[in-house]
């Protein structure tokens, strides 16, 4: 099993070279950044976690800045997103950054995606949020035309591209006509809405703790070849989870390949300690 790690980097932290550097070194298969814009100080979404929001929150450091960092000084370290908010970014310039780092790194990248909780931070965007999966799925549609080999055009619900020259493209070829350019894995509750979502467009499911997952795989498991897609190729990447022998052996005996554990938002000295904690399960 690949053990990944994830992490709030932010402005006081350690660095993402040093940590970067740390991971290959180690061992370890990847890492994957979160994503926040900003945090409104009037909210009224509560945080997810219950409780206050922790401060790092509203500290993130850019994802796809500190993942070319991350690329400029390993080789084999996998570079993900945990997530992505898509309904906040202008699908086109989005698609150039997301092509640009897999294309620079060698097809390291993995693109994944949600569809955010904080209702604030995504009107300032100009996000509605009782659309916001639709969205979503409409800016990757956007996408995928820019990522295809040829000039495609695309118009949608929210928007459209003309058919372009968009270089450069994702490293990883199309395993469906509308599973285009990296590796894409999809955050969030399990549900029938998600699941039609990743059986259509994605390749797997990224759930957040890992949690029940003895009871919901079943269920995306028969979604996704209900959608036509080969059973072989789904991947489920449970995200911030915090290890133990045991969880690990049980995600094993499901067929999981990939763990994504939980770093501290901590500095230099915590941060590494943690790792030497985490050796053991490599």
């Amino acid at each position: 099993m690949r053990i990944s790690v994830t992490i709030f980097l932010t402005d006081e932290t350690i660095t993402p070279i040093r940590l970067a550097r740390e991971l290959e070194q180690r061992g370890f298969a990847g890492l994957y950044l979160p994503e926040h814009t900003h945090i409104p100080v009037e909210r009224t979404t509560p945080y997810p976690a219950g409780g206050d929001l922790p401060p790092e929150y509203g500290r993130t450091l850019d994802p796809f800045v500190t993942l070319g960092q991350a690329a400029a000084v390993t080789e084999r370290l996998g570079l993900g997103t945990g997530i992505t908010l898509v309904a906040q970014h202008d699908p086109i310039d989005l698609a150039k950054q997301i092509a640009t780092l897999d294309h620079l790194s060698g097809g390291r990248f993995t693109l994944g995606l949600g569809f955010g909780w904080n209702v604030e931070e995504a009107a300032d965007h100009g996000v509605d949020w009782r659309t916001r999966r639709e969205l979503v799925r409409d800016r990757m549609a956007l996408m995928w035309a820019l990522w295809a080999e040829e000039p495609t055009a695309y118009e949608g619900e929210f928007g459209g591209v003309r058919a372009s020259f968009a270089f450069p493209k994702p490293v990883q070829k199309p395993r469906t006509p509308k599973v285009n350019g990296p590796r894409t894995l999809i955050g969030g509750a399990a549900g029938p809405k998600l699941f039609a979502h990743i059986s259509e467009y994605a390749d797997g499911w990224m759930p957040i703790g890992g949690r029940g997952l003895s009871e919901t795989l079943p269920v995306l498991r028969s979604t996704w070849t209900d959608a036509g897609r080969d059973p072989e190729t789904l991947q489920v990447v449970p995200y911030a989870v915090y290890p133990s022998a045991g969880k690990l052996a049980h995600y094993a005996e499901l067929g999981i390949e990939e763990v994504v554990v939980q770093l501290p938002p901590a500095g230099e000295a915590d941060v590494l300690r943690v790792l030497d904690d985490y050796a053991e399960y490599l």
